[in-house]
């Protein structure tokens, strides 16, 4: 069962990564893992670094992949930004962000650029 939630779950972050280039975006890393934290996807606009969360639901019967964007796992993405920023020193600007995919033709159903924290 992993083996297949680890594959869907690529295959939304490939979806979610050409959804943001398509929109000028330039993706800088897929799934930036450190022992204790990871970030789905970072990727540069302009001069801003985005943290991206991709969040896939088949159906939103258990509610949209937004809503499972909770203040504890709000909490966990700016850690992780802040260890980015800290480890790659950059000294730019950086923003939270989250795509949402849906679906069994896995669609962008929902893209917040900056989303607070």
């Amino acid at each position: 069962m992993q083996i297949q939630t680890t594959a869907i779950g690529r295959q939304a972050e490939d979806i979610a990564a050409e959804y943001l280039k398509q929109r000028g975006f330039v993706v800088i890393h897929h799934n930036w893992r450190r022992r204790d934290y990871e970030i789905d996807l970072i990727a540069q606009k302009d001069r801003v670094m985005y943290f991206v969360e991709v969040k896939y639901r088949v159906t939103d019967q258990a509610g949209s992949g937004i809503e499972y964007i909770t203040p504890r796992k709000l909490k966990q993405m700016a850690y992780a930004a802040r260890r980015w920023v800290s480890k790659c020193s950059w000294h730019g600007e950086y923003a939270l962000s989250v795509v949402e995919v849906s679906g069994e033709a896995f669609e962008v159903t929902e893209f917040i650029e900056s989303i607070d924290t």
